[in-house]
């Protein structure tokens, strides 16, 4: 039925500028927007009404979108290819409420990996664990591939202000160039190794291993390798032939997917960089989002609209990608680790059932940081005959107050893209200047559909 309902409104939607909407309600904005604690999610400038935005929701309730939630927090084995629970959330669980999987409260087990990754990681800090040579680490170099990468290495650009311990690194591509020039800049006696792989299996990361096993033992010996080594893994029999100490191994449950593994100890790396009290910080974000995922309305659930906004452009629309615009450098790769957050399961053209998928599957994730990309494909987004719906994220200061004016330019050209994307720029306004070729060249149509989350 509502699927229907918005087709329907699909089609009113195509011959409305979405400027009218604001003309129509000087509230607007405020209407279609949500807050959560310092978040501020704005999708006014989606090209949609109260009553578009109502059939959306009501599409997420007659697919059970709250029970399905309420199950996942519960420890239901919603995964239904694999039989699994999805308890991800309790990884980054910082009250004292239990979560159970098969009846048993895993945080117990959880808040003991958590405090042992956060003694390795103050004592490599502190100098107190040192190389096998003696020196403080200077580097830790994380080897994994997939989400055992993607997350902690977004993750950890992202947080570079807070770093207080070694500097990070990470390999994940089997080809022998990405080892070769890590290594290269590395100096074996002073880097500490994280190696990242649950069944410790993975083709790609056990080749990138024992390339760098046998980098460090070339110059610090075979006792390196117990001392220098940690493994992220279920698979202690292997981790042992591997040659890695068992205090130094952390596992986790099959309950934790890869993609969204890097609130545990696939996190190792970030948390041995920015230091235990910043990624218990870190934790506490996460957290805060889960309550508010779980404890607002669909209407005003920030997860729930950025989902339901996309499928209304995806799904609805007919609009085949997205993209991730963060006005924000240390984002960089954010717009990679959502490609495998969104692309990898929702990619495929079946349901959770089985059958076949009567609407399309996820569009394509793609992105660049503000401002480099408005000097590479802007022009399309604004000018090309596709229309490619944009998100826009946006920090209100900057780490560095000595170069407050870069955040400035920073802020008003975001800003300024958005409402460009919208608004448009006419014919007739441009064509004043005299040569009507140039004029047209310039000009767009605008009704662009955008969102900004503000941080």
């Amino acid at each position: 039925m509502n699927w229907e309902a918005l087709e329907s409104d699909r089609r009113r939607s195509e011959s409305r500028h979405v400027k009218s909407l604001f003309d129509q309600d000087p509230d607007r904005a405020e209407k279609f927007s949500v807050r959560a604690d310092d978040l501020l999610f704005d999708f006014s400038k989606v090209n949609i009404d109260s009553s578009t935005l109502q059939s959306l929701v009501g599409m997420a309730r007659n697919h059970g979108i709250e029970n399905l939630r309420d199950a996942m927090f519960v420890g239901k084995p919603i995964n239904q290819t694999e039989g699994r629970a999805v308890l991800h959330m309790a990884l980054r669980n910082l009250s004292t409420n239990p979560m159970l999987v098969d009846g048993r409260d895993v945080m117990p087990g959880v808040r003991g990996t958590l405090w042992r990754m956060g003694q390795l990681a103050e004592s490599i800090i502190s100098g107190k664990l040192s190389s096998s040579s003696g020196e403080k680490f200077r580097d830790v170099l994380n080897v994994g591939i997939g989400g055992s990468d993607l997350g902690p290495a977004m993750a950890h650009a992202a947080l570079q202000p807070y770093r207080k311990g070694p500097k990070a690194h990470f390999l994940s591509n089997v080809d022998g160039a990405h080892a070769n020039d890590i290594l290269a800049g590395l100096d074996p006696e002073t880097t500490f190794v994280v190696v990242a792989s649950k069944t410790f299996t993975t083709t790609e990361t056990m080749t990138n291993a024992r390339t760098v096993r046998d980098w460090m033992k070339a110059k610090c010996g075979p006792q390196a390798v117990r001392r220098q080594f940690a493994a992220v893994s279920s698979n202690l029999e292997l981790t042992d032939a591997f040659g890695v100490d068992r205090n130094l191994v952390f596992g986790f449950g099959d309950w934790v997917g890869g993609r969204f593994s890097v609130w545990g100890p696939v996190g190792l790396t970030l948390m041995i960089s920015i230091g235990f009290e910043s990624f218990k910080k870190f934790l506490a974000g996460g957290h805060a989002m889960d309550n508010h995922f779980c404890s607002a309305t669909l209407e005003r659930n920030i997860p729930c609209l950025l989902a339901l906004t996309g499928i209304w452009h995806n799904q609805i629309c007919g609009h085949p990608t997205r993209a991730i615009l963060p006005y924000d450098q240390r984002l960089v790769f954010l717009p990679k680790y959502l490609q495998q957050l969104e692309m990898e399961s929702n990619g495929k053209s079946i349901t959770r059932e089985g059958t076949g998928l009567q609407q399309r599957s996820c569009p394509v994730i793609w992105g660049e940081p503000g401002t480099n990309g408005q000097h590479a494909f802007y022009q399309m987004i604004h000018q090309g005959n596709q229309i490619v719906p944009c998100e826009f994220l946006l920090a209100a200061r900057g780490h560095e107050p000595d170069l407050e004016l870069h955040q400035e330019l920073l802020v008003a050209n975001c800003l300024a893209q958005s409402q460009a994307l919208m608004e448009g720029r006419t014919f007739t306004e441009e064509e004043s200047s005299g040569d009507l070729l140039l004029a047209r060249h310039r000009s767009f149509a605008g009704n662009r559909p955008s969102t900004t989350l503000l941080y």
